[in-house]
């Protein structure tokens, strides 16, 4: 495939919610290459290319493929044909795979998003929209499946187009969404920059008035109209991928403008809408202007009506005569066999493929609605390069930055390519491994050369043995031997975007890694580990499951690479100054001027499925660990550590997610039987106050209040615990982002080099635990005075304790807090250490030398990080330090005998038991995982979905009647622990009628006290002194406790006196 020039090239990809046709759209396209047959397409399915997308039906992995098509110049332009290259990557729609979504929207230029027209606008459609609005992709709307209307539905056209619109409607309130709230943030932003400004020009001018005078910027709304679908506007595709059909308003338009006597554009714009044709003056009126008429719309009587009219003729009531009218009214050229075909959908898929082909329109769509690589760069690459200038025009500041807006692919433009994910091939897949197959005149040749030279033998030797035939049959041998060698292994490629410049095999280049400062210089000890030289060993044009290897790509292409196995982990930049790559002798701060760090992939779903795994033979542990890193490279959204107890856990983001990732494991990666546990799901521990609480653990105390001491009571303290108020919790949760920011930089200014990558380690894991990382509501600079607010309206002791707050937990970062509250003392405050002010940190120990204030925070962790009820995180609570005092004698002779370690290892144990039994003095609760949870079912199964949602100790939380449709939209919550079996389950159950979409949505308080027993006259009444009924919570807390091997206070004989015999 020979390289295009880049205005003639697209990069797009397809988004949408599960089911919704995206893989069928995309076989069309690929019939239209004669990739696969056009009477396959839409049934075979190309890119679903594992054999499990292929059972189930759904695509799991994204996959890229590289069109070619011949399209004709418009009128106005001169008529020749120009080539362009369709570069498409097809996405899975499943929630558990959406960051491979994420991945493939990063290399993108525009999205063709598809929307199913009966079940509308879905969880997983809302989340691709903001993903494209995320990337600054331009995309096109593609309402799929519209034969549903005619054939499920029975909708007349007129019901139909109000469907339709009612469709587009709520398709650009989601758009609109997004751009209100784009738009309160710009400005907040522009206030604040003025106020910034005005105070500036305060201190420079003497009066505020002539300051305000002086000031004559305002604020510049962005305009909206070009952020709407329309289909006047062309980027509204129509469309039933299953029969191979598609249309805009512009094809219609075109189709009557001669017959009408209209101009193409006027007729373009009044197609769509509520216009109408008067009958007697031939003339287009709208609504105002039909004074009581019952007139149908343009789009109704000259498109819709037409296409149910096919549709009647062949699959509704079929008729012969009808359908040979149609086909000659339409000058169509169909085969006699073809009409007389009994297959009605076939009839049906040529009749449409030759008068609305959907590829013809899905091409040409994006031809126009989407940028060509230079004009989506100059908009797209600024916003990459620098996310916190919000400048609509930036300029480019050096060759670098000019060769990437402008896609420049000269031999001297600097080599600048984005990896979004890595992806594993089985070594007998890649091409130069795979026998090539010979073509016909090859053979022809091999046959007379093989001739010649047994003729030639026979003259000279009279033996039949060809020289040649014994010269090749080794070489064969050997092939076939290196193919049984390698196929066993799965070689690494990099999936990526080449933005500038031109990349060939052999050269070398840099790998910039994500964590790599471009501010820095390269020989700086932070970004010698994150820049890495890699030879380019391969690059290929990718097709579905096949790769074409090619020499070299152009800027503007997406591509496979390979060479950066055991380099790269998941994503990087690959740069170098010029399309020989990097100079042999070249030195990283010669090229310094070509590195660029383009940052990493956005990860919209949270691994919270947690596994350990085991091989079945242990001696194949190398194995597994091997694969389970392998399998981590190659999958975007799984996470594979070894835990403090030894076992090697993996994390996905739900039940299929897992089901996949065993699968390879077992079949490609890791080659060994493996034995998986239940699912690990987490919980949080938190407390609340109780109407019928015991007594607190020290008379006439605060309640929470719990006092402990260190051997031999060197040194005792004070600690009282309470619940966080609820404002402040919600507050720091959704800015726990802001909060990790915060400590981060407060670390890296004090220690650069060791601090940076200790934090980044320890934000992974808390990750890893299983938190939902909101969008935080505040900037990193505004954090307290935010909380300040927060706290003063909490009220009660929580005025003004911004400045006492000593921590955060667990990791630094969580919702719960240690509360320096010791009096006559300066309190250690966390503002004032991380606004840099090293003054601010008091020694609360002035009298000796050592301070215990560092071994109490980390008790305070390791209590965080381990609740009393089952080890898990605690969350929402605060621990108020009313004193620490140190016997200064005591201390000093310990350090005489060399014992202090003890001293500080008992002080460390006594906070952290005194953390846990104060969370213990209220009345303890366990939170809950939850899923949020969508299903689409019809009225007849409605009932069956409610009694599953039921059994699994699920809510429903609403229910919306799609309008025009017989289904339900119910969304739920569903405890993750109880989730698993659940979709199965439910369509079991349905019969497949409705199969449910799960989300991670956070945390939710099961309201019951896991040690709670009946004590009142009216429970042991209601329940009897065993209290039969289960206690859901201790249920939860003990299963957590056996799997952790804790103790487990469970009963062996629970009722002695029904003793059984053996005899019945």
């Amino acid at each position: 495939m020979e390289a295009p020039d880049p205005t003639n090239v697209r990069i797009i990809t397809t988004l949408g919610h599960v089911d919704h046709g995206k893989t069928t759209l995309m076989d069309a396209l690929l019939a239209a290459n004669n990739i696969i047959s056009h009477r396959m397409a839409g049934k075979l399915r190309f890119l679903d290319s594992r054999e499990d997308e292929q059972e189930r039906g759904i695509t799991m992995e994204s996959s890229a493929v590289s069109l070619k098509f011949q399209v004709m110049g418009r009128p106005d332009e001169e008529r020749s044909p120009k080539t362009y290259v369709v570069n498409m990557i097809d996405t899975p729609g499943h929630v558990d795979f959406s960051s491979e979504v994420s991945t493939a929207s990063r290399l993108c230029d525009g999205a063709l998003v598809l929307v199913d027209v009966v079940e509308g606008v879905c969880t997983q459609t809302i989340a691709v929209l903001r993903q494209a609005w995320q990337d600054n992709l331009r995309p096109i709307l593609v309402i799929n499946k519209m034969d549903r209307l005619i054939t499920e539905l029975k909708l007349v056209p007129t019901e139909a187009y109000q469907h339709l619109s009612r469709l587009i409607e709520q398709v650009n309130a989601v758009m609109g969404s997004f751009f209100a709230s784009e738009l309160m943030e710009d400005d907040l932003r522009w206030r604040e920059e003025r106020d910034r400004r005005l105070a500036e020009k305060k201190e420079r001018l003497a009066d505020e008035a002539e300051a305000s005078i002086n000031d004559t910027d305002d604020f510049k709304e962005k305009d909206d109209e070009d952020i709407y679908f329309a289909p006047e506007r062309g980027n509204v595709v129509f469309a039933s991928a299953i029969d191979c059909w598609g249309f805009r308003v512009g094809n219609f338009a075109q189709l009557y403008s001669t017959k009408l006597g209209f101009k193409e554009a006027n007729l373009r714009r009044v197609l769509w809408g509520d216009f109408y044709l008067d009958p007697k003056t031939k003339k287009v009126i709208s609504q105002k202007h039909l004074r009581g008429r019952t007139l149908k719309p343009l789009f109704v009587q000259f498109v819709l009506e037409n296409i149910w009219a096919v549709y009647d003729a062949v699959v509704m009531n079929p008729n012969t005569e009808k359908v040979t009218k149609i086909v000659t009214a339409l000058n169509l050229k169909i085969l006699p066999r073809d009409l007389r075909s009994k297959d009605s959908r076939q009839l049906l898929s040529t009749i449409f493929t030759q008068w609305l082909s959907l590829s013809t329109c899905i091409i040409q769509a994006t031809i126009d609605v989407v940028p060509s690589p230079p004009v989506a760069q100059a908009i797209r690459i600024p916003k990459m390069l620098y996310p916190n200038v919000f400048d609509k025009n930036i300029q480019p500041k050096n060759k670098l930055e000019q060769d990437l807006f402008t896609s420049n692919f000269a031999p001297d433009a600097v080599v600048v390519a984005y990896v979004s994910k890595m992806f594993a091939v089985a070594a007998k897949e890649l091409p130069e491994n795979k026998k090539r197959v010979a073509t016909a005149d090859e053979l022809r040749q091999r046959a007379r050369d093989a001739k010649e030279a047994r003729d030639n033998s026979v003259s000279v030797s009279g033996t039949p043995d060809s020289p040649r035939a014994a010269l090749e049959s080794p070489r064969g041998m050997d092939l076939g031997e290196v193919l049984d060698v390698s196929e066993e292994s799965e070689i690494i490629l990099g999936f990526a975007r080449l933005y500038s410049g031109t990349i060939s095999t052999g050269s070398t280049i840099y790998c910039v890694l994500p964590k790599y400062n471009t501010s820095l210089p390269p020989n700086h000890a932070h970004n010698v580990a994150h820049l890495i030289p890699a030879k380019v060993e391969g690059l290929y044009v990718m097709m579905g499951r096949e790769l074409i290897p090619v020499d070299s790509v152009r800027a503007g292409n997406t591509f496979a690479i390979r060479g950066l196995g055991g380099k790269v982990y998941r994503n990087a930049t690959l740069c170098a100054p010029q399309s020989t790559g990097v100079p042999e002798s070249a030195d990283p701060v010669q090229v310094h001027d070509s590195l660029i760090n383009i940052g990493g992939v956005i990860r919209t779903v949270s691994p919270i499925v947690r596994v350990a795994l085991e091989p079945v033979v242990p001696s194949d542990m190398p194995k597994l660990v091997a694969g389970m890193k392998l399998l981590a490279q190659a999958d975007p959204c799984v996470e594979t550590f070894q835990q403090q107890t030894g076992e090697h856990v993996i994390l996905t983001a739900g039940e299929l997610h897992l089901e996949r990732c065993l699968k390879d494991l077992r079949e490609r990666f890791a080659r060994v039987e493996i034995q998986a546990s239940k699912p690990i799901v987490p919980f949080r521990e938190t407390a609340v106050k109780a109407q019928d609480m015991a007594p607190s653990k020290i008379p006439n105390a605060a309640r929470g209040t719990i006092k402990g001491a260190s051997t031999q009571n060197l040194v005792t303290f004070s600690i009282r615990s309470a619940p966080v108020p609820g404002i402040i919790l919600q507050f720091l949760l959704h800015n726990l982002t802001t909060l990790r920011a915060l400590q981060r930089d407060g670390q890296t200014s004090r220690d650069t080099s060791s601090n940076s990558i200790d934090i980044v380690s320890e934000s992974e894991l808390v990750g890893v635990q299983g938190d939902v990382l909101h969008t935080p509501s505040v900037r990193a600079d505004q954090f307290w005075n935010a909380l300040e607010e927060k706290c003063n309206e909490a009220g009660g002791e929580w005025v003004d304790i911004c400045d006492k707050i000593w921590s955060f937990g667990p990791h630094h970062a969580g919702g719960c807090i240690l509360i320096d509250y010791r009096k006559d003392m300066k309190p250690l405050s966390l503002r004032h250490r991380l606004s840099r002010n090293l003054l601010a940190q008091p020694t609360n120990t002035s009298n000796n030398n050592v301070d215990f204030t560092g071994y109490v925070e980390t008790g305070f962790q390791l209590a965080m990080f381990q609740g009393p009820l089952c080890a898990e995180p605690v969350e929402g609570m605060a621990y108020f330090v009313e004193s620490i005092d140190v016997d200064a004698d005591g201390v000093q002779k310990e350090i005489v005998q060399n014992r202090l370690s003890q001293v500080t290892g008992s002080v460390i144990s006594a906070v952290r038991d005194a953390c846990r039994n104060g969370l213990l003095d209220w009345s303890p609760r366990l939170m809950l995982a939850i899923y949020s949870c969508d299903i689409q079912a019809s009225t007849d199964v409605l009932g069956k979905v409610y009694g599953v949602v039921a059994k699994r100790r699920g809510r429903i939380v609403a229910e919306e009647m799609k309008e025009g449709t017989t289904f339900f939209t119910v969304s739920a919550l569903l405890p993750v622990v109880e989730s698993f079996g659940f979709a199965d389950e439910i369509r079991k159950r349905t019969s497949g009628a409705a199969s449910p979409q799960l989300i991670f949505s956070g945390y939710e308080l099961l309201d019951q006290d896991p040690f709670w027993i009946p004590t009142t006259e009216e429970e042991l009444e209601d329940l009897g002194e065993k209290a039969d009924r289960d206690n859901i919570a201790k249920g939860y807390m003990d299963s957590v406790r056996e799997r952790k091997g804790m103790f487990v206070d469970r009963k062996i004989v629970q009722f002695a006196e029904k003793q059984r015999t053996l005899k019945r």
